[in-house]
């Protein structure tokens, strides 16, 4: 009796076993390059901002970065990073521009 009941404790414990959830993987790491894209981005969007020309898609482009840097995406980070930096060089660059009356 004590044998079956030994039996039934060793096989209940294997079961609990193999029903362990695998452990998440580690985040990677990002870039060194990726790193500095995003910290020129940042201060890209800050001047514009600044200067009162801050484009939306700047500012989208570079929340993109920072949501892909948090999950260690570096070719995203750089991507999104670029494009944040370039439009807010373009919305600066668009202040230098005549207005446009309206009749």
């Amino acid at each position: 009796m004590q044998k079956r009941i030994l039996m039934a404790l060793a096989a209940g414990a294997l079961a609990l076993a193999g029903c362990q959830t695998t452990p998440e993987p580690a985040k990677q790491a990002l870039s060194d390059e990726a790193k500095m894209a995003l910290s020129w981005a940042e201060a890209d969007v800050k001047d514009a901002q600044k200067a009162g020309m801050l484009w939306t898609t700047a500012e989208n482009a570079l929340k993109a970065a920072k949501d892909a840097a948090g999950k260690g995406d570096s070719a995203t980070t750089i991507k999104q990073a670029k494009l944040a930096s370039e439009h807010a060089k373009l919305g600066q660059a668009q202040k230098k521009y005549p207005h446009t009356p309206l009749q």
